[in-house]
């Protein structure tokens, strides 16, 4: 399929590497946008896996808007951070759900 093999492009390395597999028992820094600091922040507050952040995301109904501004907010992500680490995350659920 030609479509997919062209949306993977336009994709970061990291964020092509995390769409590359099942997320199993990833740490939540694979994810594509979360920084060493942002990482810390996440697991202090019991995310420490790539699922659990998922998980987080879908409880959000896949808004992307509201899990920005709740990383923004709750996690200290910056707003860069945030875009990006919920555009990961909606793209893996478009890969794998």
């Amino acid at each position: 399929d030609l479509r997919g093999t062209k949306k993977m492009d336009h994709m970061s390395p990291r964020l092509r590497a995390f769409l590359s597999e099942p997320i199993g028992e990833k740490d939540v820094a694979w994810i594509a946008g979360i920084s060493r600091e942002l990482a810390i922040n996440l697991v202090t507050k019991g995310f420490n896996k790539a699922y659990i952040l998922l998980g987080q995301f879908l409880l959000m109904h896949k808004n992307e808007a509201e899990f920005q501004k709740w990383l923004i907010c709750c996690c200290g992500a910056t707003e860069c951070e945030a875009q990006e680490s919920s555009n990961c995350l909606k793209e893996w659920c478009s890969c794998f759900l």
